[in-house]
């Protein structure tokens, strides 16, 4: 399974809250293969935002965690059909989720490094522009899996 795959992305999400994007982005995950327990998901995400929102800026949040219930590292974005009220660094709503899961067992130098670049990515106009707009799956991953391969 590559870490970002067109089947991966999921345009206008209903979602309303937070929360309900963290269970849309746990659902998605179960049914791509790389979790079994959506639950444990649900559970890992939210107690990293609290910890400390993952929400950036531009529109942007990072959800992550490390679960046992992650078999392989996966990323899943999604752009939500309306602004979503998510606390950034900038006060402003979320408007797209890029997801990061990463299996228990893992090093946190992977989930460090793959963070990274996504933040990095997010300084890019650009990228923002591209991943807000497209209509194009396709388009969208290869912008992300380009700046993951710098």
């Amino acid at each position: 399974m590559a870490i970002l795959e067109a089947s991966h992305v999921f345009l206008d999400n209903p979602a309303t809250t937070r929360d309900e994007a963290l269970e849309f982005l746990a659902s998605k995950a179960v049914e791509l293969g790389a979790s079994d327990d959506a639950a444990a998901l649900v559970e890992g995400l939210k107690k990293r935002e609290a910890e400390g929102s993952t929400g950036m800026m531009s529109g942007f949040a990072i959800p992550h965690c490390k679960s046992a219930s992650v078999k392989e590292a996966c990323v899943v974005v999604t752009r939500f059909a309306n602004p979503v009220e998510w606390e950034t660094m900038d006060k402003n709503p979320v408007t797209v989720a890029i997801a990061l899961l990463i299996p228990d067992g893992d090093l946190g130098t992977k989930q460090l490094r793959i963070l990274s670049k996504i933040a990095v990515m997010l300084m890019h106009d650009d990228f923002c522009e591209k991943v807000q707009k497209s209509e194009d799956a396709d388009a969208i991953v290869a912008a992300i899996n380009e700046g993951l391969e710098q």
